[in-house]
């Protein structure tokens, strides 16, 4: 038996799955908004440092910057940012001479403040720049105050705050990965004890499971509980099948012995000649015996699922007809009518033909004198094909008719087997169908009603 995997990691993995794909988009989305966070935040922080720087100069000429705007600078945002404030004229007032390459030009006076992304000393800056116009030591004029600062700082933030969501989720999915693991055996407990259940029935004891169950296993139980019925019944009949088989061949078989000694013993050669002839007929009689055994066992073990061959019904039934004409006695008529257009069956032919044979030759042996044609048709019924074997012959009582599809019964005294009905009968039941025996005002109809193939 393949193995594959076990239920509990599957359900694992279903539900922690979409968990996964879910923390993997909320982790793009934190680095997303953490990247939209800390450009917020350092832009407002290098703004107030411009604004800062901006106010100091303008107060003290380019002087000197107050302590808290030294500490503002120094720090802003976990970093020192870097600034210069130049003239109207383009001489520098104050802060570092030497600006950063890629700041983007603006106009003569920019009422809104201008953020960007430049090189500083080779390394990756971000800043604002800001433009206002004041009076600087009697010098009036638009003002140019620049402030950057180093990107890292924003990187190391970001990664900061997506590694505090990273941990976060990991915990979250580790937690309820536990969780799931644990409560999923404990929900699949009653799948345990089921199969424990199962693990008490044996070859000899298949009874029904009786024990509560979960509602999405109700169907398995039940199923399981049909099976079990239909290996116990098919045992039983196997068990009673194997009894009458050995009871009923037990007296041929001894027959069989005692005319072959009889044969050894005869005092002349006409008397053991006749012997012989005798010994003969029993051993033919015990032959078919058993060939009509091994055909209902054969009949029992068709289902279904196994009868999957393609069958033309027109055509096969025709060609039993013109076999079984060579059988029919001088006075017996038999006679084959099929509706037009009848679609295929699936079937095993070779078995639906033993059907066939069995209901004629069991209708020329039992039919009795009065037998003088043998109807043999088939038409469509819906979903179905009916299949009719009919005879005027001496036919069946009403309450005959159960005791003629009991096995080894017979309703006259003959040499037959008693099993020419039941072989039928097992037969269409294996395909699925319906037989049934309906005594006419003269003679008897068999009919098997098979079913056509789903389209």
């Amino acid at each position: 038996m393949n193995r594959t995997v076990s239920l509990r990691v599957r359900l694992t993995a279903i539900i922690l799955l979409p968990l996964m794909t879910l923390a993997v988009v909320a982790g793009l989305w934190q680095l997303n908004n953490a990247r939209q966070t800390a450009a917020d935040v350092f832009d407002r922080s290098l703004l107030s440092a411009a604004l800062a720087v901006a106010n100091d100069v303008a107060i003290s000429g380019g002087d000197a910057l107050l302590p808290r705007t030294r500490d503002i600078l120094s720090s802003t945002s976990g970093g020192p940012v870097f600034y210069h404030v130049y003239a109207p004229d383009g001489v520098i007032v104050a802060g570092y001479a030497t600006p950063p390459v890629g700041i983007p030009r603006t106009e003569e006076e920019a009422v809104a403040p201008t953020y960007f992304d430049a090189i500083y000393q080779g390394q990756a800056v971000s800043g604002v720049r800001v433009q206002n116009r004041t009076e600087v030591d009697g010098f009036a004029g638009i003002f140019t105050t620049t402030v950057w600062q180093n990107r890292t700082v924003r990187t190391a933030f970001v990664r900061q705050l997506v590694l505090r969501s990273l941990i976060t989720i990991s915990v979250l999915i580790a937690s309820l990965a536990f969780i799931v693991w644990f409560g999923v055996r404990l929900g699949l407990r009653p799948l345990i004890d089921l199969e424990e259940a199962i693990e008490q029935r044996t070859g000899d004891e298949l009874k029904a499971i009786q024990r509560a169950v979960p509602q999405e296993v109700e169907g398995i139980v039940q199923t399981l509980n049909r099976l079990f019925a239909q290996v116990s019944r098919s045992m039983t009949a196997q068990s009673e099948f194997i009894a009458n088989a050995a009871h009923q061949l037990r007296n041929p078989i001894a027959g069989v012995l005692a005319l072959a000694e009889a044969v050894t013993t005869a005092p002349d050669a006409d008397a053991a000649r006749m012997r012989a002839q005798d010994l003969l007929t029993a051993a033919r009689e015990t032959a078919e015996l058993s060939q009509k055994l091994l055909l209902l066992e054969r009949a029992e073990a068709i289902s279904p699922l196994s009868a999957q061959a393609p069958l033309v019904l027109d055509q096969c039934l025709r060609q039993w007809n013109d076999a079984l004409q060579d059988e029919m006695p001088d006075d017996v008529i038999l006679s084959l009518t099929v509706q037009p257009g009848l679609p295929p069956l699936m079937a095993d032919a070779t078995m639906l033909r033993e059907a066939v044979v069995n209901l004629v030759r069991n209708a020329c042996q039992h039919g009795g004198s009065s037998l003088s044609q043998i109807a043999v048709s088939a038409a469509r019924q819906g979903n179905r094909i009916a299949l009719s074997v009919a005879d005027d012959g001496r036919g069946l009582d009403a309450d005959e008719v159960g005791k003629a599809l009991e096995r080894f019964t017979q309703v006259a005294e003959t040499s037959s087997s008693g099993l020419g009905l039941s072989i039928v009968q097992a037969i269409v039941h294996g395909h699925g169908g319906s037989f049934d025996l309906t005594p006419q005002a003269k003679g008897l109809r068999a009919t098997l009603v098979l079913p056509l193939p789903r389209v």
